[in-house]
């Protein structure tokens, strides 16, 4: 009865050791995951997507604003450069017609000596004549 008693035990530690010794399927991570954790992995994933449109965001809105500043620069000079322009070409034109002006007065004013002269020589003529 011992030896039937000592046999049962044996077979008995040898179905349990066997048991044991099944091959367990390694649950993957996501099985071993909870609905817990997924949360918040899905939470943590969701603030790293905003926070990365958020500093894309702000890195468009900055290059936004210096390619306004560039294109408000760029008309300031071209205005000024547009009005140096007008004012030099007004200038030349204030000369050029100081400079007709001084012409026709100097021809108008040898004229008038011609005249003046041509009229006392005239003048001189005729009285030269009358004398005569």
């Amino acid at each position: 009865m011992k030896k039937q008693i000592l046999s049962l035990a044996i077979i008995a530690l040898l179905a349990f050791a066997v048991q044991s010794c099944e091959k367990k399927e390694p649950k993957t991570a996501e099985d071993e995951l909870t609905l817990g954790n997924k949360v918040d992995t899905l939470t943590t994933d969701i603030e790293e997507v905003k926070d990365s449109a958020v500093s894309k965001a702000e890195s468009a809105a900055a290059k936004a604003k210096d390619a306004t500043q560039n294109a408000a620069t760029d008309v300031k000079d071209a205005t000024k450069k547009a009005a140096n322009d007008v004012e030099a070409a007004a200038k030349k034109t204030a000369d050029d017609v100081k400079d007709a002006t001084k012409k026709g007065a100097q021809k108008v004013e040898n004229a008038a000596k011609a005249a003046k002269d041509g009229t006392v020589k005239t003048a001189k003529e005729v009285n030269e004549a009358l004398k005569k």
